[in-house]
C-alpha cells in the first residue's frame, strides 16, 4: 500500500514538471563549491529535481538540515534511521507531517547534487548572524520536529539559523502561483467540468456532488 502510494506522488511530481519551489537552478550568479572550502555556519542549497534542500554547514564534514521522514515513526533504532533518506521515506514523511533536524555527511546531504554556498544571502536582504552563532543554533534544534511543506521546512530552518527570521521564497513562490490559479476564472470553469464528470461517471452522491458545488463556488469567491 505504501509502495503504491509513494510510487503514485513520485509519478504526478514528475508529469507535472513540479519545479515552482525552484529559486536556484536557473540563476547563472549561483556559485558552486568542492566541499573542502565551506566554512562553519555557511548556508548551503542543492538543487533536488522537485525542490531546492537547504542545510547549515557544521564543519569536519558535517551538515544539519530538516528531513521529512516516515522511519522513527515506525521504529527507535537510532542506527537505522540514521541511514541516509530514501526518496519513499521522504514523501511519506512529508504526508505524515513527520520530520527531524538531523546531522549528516556532506556527500549524504548533497545526494549526487552540486552544492551551492550562502547564494541566498544574495537574496534576502537581511544580515547575516555570525558564523558562529549560525551553527550553534543549528546544533541547539537537531532533532525530531514537525513537519509542514509550506509552513516549517528546510528553508525554514536554515533561515531562521543564519538571519534569525524562518522565511522559505519556495512557499512565497508556491503561494504566489496558487494565487494566480484561484483568480483565474478558467480554474472554476474546469473544476465545475471536472466534478460533472465525476457526478456522470460515478453518479449522484454526497462524495461527487458536494465538491461539484462548493469547491467552484468557493474558487468564484475568492477570485
Amino acid at each position: 500500500m505504501l509502495d503504491s502510494l509513494t510510487l503514485l506522488i513520485e509519478k504526478v511530481f514528475l508529469f507535472t514538471n513540479f519545479n515552482l519551489f525552484s529559486t536556484i537552478s536557473t540563476d547563472k550568479n549561483a556559485n558552486y563549491f568542492d566541499w573542502t572550502s565551506f566554512q562553519r555556519g555557511d548556508l548551503l542549497e542543492v538543487p533536488r529535481t522537485l525542490f531546492i534542500h537547504f542545510g547549515i554547514y557544521l564543519g569536519d564534514d558535517k551538515v544539519a538540515h530538516l528531513m521529512p521522514d516516515i522511519l522513527p515513526v515506525f521504529t527507535n533504532d537510532e542506527r537505522q534511521i540514521q541511514e541516509v533518506v530514501t526518496n519513499k521515506r521522504l514523501l511519506l514523511g512529508v504526508l505524515s507531517k513527520t520530520a527531524s533536524i538531523r546531522i549528516d555527511t556532506v556527500e549524504d546531504f548533497a545526494y549526487g547534487s552540486s552544492i551551492i554556498v550562502n547564494h541566498m544571502d544574495n537574496i534576502l536582504n537581511t544580515q547575516q548572524l555570525p558564523n558562529e552563532e549560525v551553527a550553534r543554533r543549528a546544533e541547539k534544534l537537531v532533532g525530531a520536529t514537525p513537519y509542514s511543506l509550506l509552513w516549517n521546512n528546510c528553508e525554514h530552518f536554515v533561515t531562521y539559523c543564519r538571519y534569525g527570521q524562518p522565511v522559505s521564497l519556495q512557499t512565497d513562490k508556491f503561494c504566489n502561483v496558487l494565487k494566480m490559479i484561484i483568480q483565474d476564472q478558467r480554474s472554476v470553469m474546469l473544476t465545475a467540468i471536472l466534478g460533472i464528470i465525476s457526478i456522470l461517471y460515478l453518479g449522484l452522491a454526497p462524495s461527487t456532488t458536494l465538491p461539484t458545488i462548493l469547491i467552484p463556488f468557493t474558487l468564484w469567491m475568492a477570485s
